[in-house]
């Protein structure tokens, strides 16, 4: 993908987040999988993640994100939303739709978007797309996930690395050249990979197989190759980032802060090496929310904005990977942006 037509890039205008009210820290998953907790952070550089309550969905998480950032763009209209989420309520619909009828939003377009990991970076240049081609003027893009539902209880290695949670940012009509545009993107999938992370039940190829879930019930639970999914996340991170900054004219020097997808902070310290980026400029949050999958890169956004790790007028660069395989990236100035709740 090039850059945004300058005269309708889509520029960042407000900012939300949420995540649910309980707290699962390391000491409890310690006790229940048999592990000390200083293998858990050690392993994944986390303390802590939310968990949603019994009965609230992906869509509750992002109702409350998506009203938070349009609160925070100092409005309660959109033309459309788009609901980055590997984990919507249902298989059929879309819950975009549901949440954007909850959010005051009943007739505008809203649609889901599933890259897992990737989904936010993919909706932002979908909406950035949509603005430029003049089909809405205000968009609210949410990231949302609750992987708290697919996880094997006893799975040592894969339990303790999600959290559930949600984020959301309002992109309005503007110039390329305002603080908040997106100005590039780069985007990416590598599909023959598709197993290496991967929920093998629940879909179209288990219906076709003849078994449903009570032959299927071990199918319902996320599956990881963990080594092959750190090799292939740090280099097409890097690879990713390095692509949407020649696109812009800039190189890692220029880059003040590496918001990337929170999946582990091996990863993350790893791509800023690739880069040749001192890891203090990477913006981290996994520690308190863990990988929280579409979400990940909102809620890193809102709480590196509220403890002002993010000042106006910052290079940012933000890079994800996801199951898929899916990659992306794109690159803004920060604007200064009132953000509600993170």
């Amino acid at each position: 993908m090039s850059t945004v037509d300058s005269a309708a890039a889509a520029v960042v205008c407000g900012l939300g987040a949420y995540v649910p009210e309980r707290v699962v820290t390391n000491a409890e998953l310690a006790g229940e999988l048999n592990v000390t907790e200083e293998w858990i952070h050690r392993r994944t550089g986390i303390h802590r993640r939310h968990v949603s309550a019994l009965g609230q969905t992906t869509s509750d998480l992002a109702v409350e994100a998506g009203a938070r950032a349009l609160s925070s763009a100092g409005t309660g209209l959109a033309d459309a939303l788009l609901l980055a989420t590997s984990t919507p309520d249902y298989q059929i619909p879309a819950s975009a739709p549901a949440v954007a009828a909850r959010l005051g939003l009943s007739g505008v377009a809203a649609f889901d978007i599933n890259a897992v990991c990737s989904g936010f970076v993919y909706a932002l240049a979908v909406g950035a797309g949509m603005i430029a081609g003049g089909l809405a003027e205000r968009i609210l893009v949410i990231g949302a996930d609750q992987f708290s539902g697919l996880l094997r209880p006893d799975d040592e290695v894969i339990r303790p690395l999600f959290g559930d949670g949600a984020g959301a940012v309002v992109l309005r009509s503007g110039r390329a050249d305002e603080q908040g545009a997106l100005t590039a993107f780069d985007l990416g999938s590598e599909g023959e990979l598709d197993e290496l992370l991967y929920l093998p039940g629940g879909g179209a190829r288990q219906r076709a197989s003849g078994t449903g879930p009570q032959r299927q019930a071990e199918g319902y639970y996320l599956e990881m190759d963990g080594r092959a999914v750190f090799v292939n996340a740090v280099r097409r991170m890097a690879e990713s980032s390095r692509r949407v900054l020649e696109r812009v004219g800039r190189t890692s020097c220029d880059v003040d802060r590496v918001v990337g997808h929170q999946a582990n902070v091996r990863v993350l310290r790893a791509v800023a090496d690739q880069l040749d980026l001192p890891e203090e400029r990477l913006v981290l949050n996994l520690d308190v929310v863990g990988n929280t999958s579409a979400a990940s890169i909102p809620l890193a956004l809102a709480h590196a904005n509220a403890d002002g790790r993010l000042e106006p007028g910052r290079f940012v660069l933000l890079t994800a990977f996801g199951a898929g395989l899916t990659w992306g990236s794109a690159v803004l100035e920060w604007p200064s942006i009132k953000e509600v709740g993170a």
